[in-house]
């Protein structure tokens, strides 16, 4: 299959005083580190970014320096669900299927994404997940009373990327956007579409920088693989 790599980086990111996906970790804006990861993969024919109005200049000239001639910027929607939408829309017929990826998720190696994309074929699916290691608590919203203590043996946290083909994929945010449906992330749409989908464990950290102390977290992370990798 010839892969499209749809990466969402919208959102204004105000608990960083700015975009988010610009945040420079390691000597690159976040959002970079996993385009220039799918950059080098063969598989992966196209690269599109799904980002605000604001940073669409400012997106396109970074990734001219990071991954030219492979990546091309479009402007997203209201939610993240809308932005996957425009992104797929913007995948040109040559590719047979797509991964979604997070901009947040600056980790995810190589290795783990051509694992998630082998289980892939027309009504299947597949996407990066760890198993859950907490106790996992049902509590009343309103009264914060435990509903119900779930097996935690059953649930994984889901990752990204998500991976489907571009036919399943479309099919399941067009219909999403005809019935008002908005998932938090894309594999709970193509289950609603009645596609299969499966878990592929994460063999790496690839978790989703979302406060403050992540930062600091993940930048170390990425300083310590490329010195791992500059001994080898």
């Amino acid at each position: 299959m010839k892969w499209a790599a749809v990466v969402v980086a919208a959102g204004r990111g105000t608990r960083f005083g700015g975009p988010k996906q610009l945040i420079e970790l390691g000597g690159l804006p976040m959002v970079a580190w996993s385009v220039r990861t799918f950059a080098a993969m063969s598989e992966i024919a196209e690269i599109v970014v799904s980002t605000e109005a604001d940073s669409i200049e400012p997106m396109r000239d970074l990734f001219a320096r990071v991954a030219p001639g492979r990546t091309s910027v479009v402007r997203g929607g209201a939610t993240r669900q809308r932005s996957v939408a425009a992104g797929l829309r913007a995948v040109s017929g040559e590719c047979e299927a797509a991964l979604i990826h997070d901009g947040a998720r600056p980790l995810v190696v190589a290795d783990d994404v051509r694992a998630g994309m082998q289980p892939v074929r027309s009504r299947r699916a597949s996407l990066l997940a760890v198993p859950i290691v907490d106790t996992i608590k049902r509590v009343d919203s309103e009264t914060f009373r435990v509903r119900e203590t779930l097996d935690r043996t059953t649930l994984w946290a889901a990752q990204t990327p998500q991976f489907a083909t571009i036919a399943d994929l479309r099919a399941a945010h067009e219909r999403a956007l005809r019935e008002g449906v908005d998932a938090t992330d894309d594999a709970a749409l193509l289950e609603a579409d009645g596609v299969e989908v499966v878990v592929v464990p994460a063999t790496s950290a690839n978790f989703k920088v979302t406060l403050a102390d992540d930062v600091a977290r993940a930048e170390a992370l990425l300083r310590r693989r490329a010195a791992t990798a500059a001994v080898r």
